[in-house]
């Protein structure tokens, strides 16, 4: 009825998995990748707003050749 220590061996068994799989690894958001993937995000979205800021003023422009 007792089961022993089947948990902690099921336990060791999934740590070894993991490890195997490199699932606890963590390379994506450290050190110089992150700096690089803010840099490049600041960048992207500096660019957006100038051309928002463009369209706006086209807008702004057509708007005042309206009247």
């Amino acid at each position: 009825m007792t089961r022993g220590n089947q948990r902690e061996e099921a336990r060791k068994r999934n740590l070894k998995k993991a490890e195997k799989s490199g699932a606890n690894k963590k390379t994506e958001g450290t050190g110089a990748n992150l700096k690089n993937k803010m840099e490049n995000d600041a960048e992207i979205m500096r660019q957006k707003q100038a051309k928002a800021a463009l369209k706006k003023a086209e807008a702004d422009a057509a708007a005042a050749a309206k009247k």
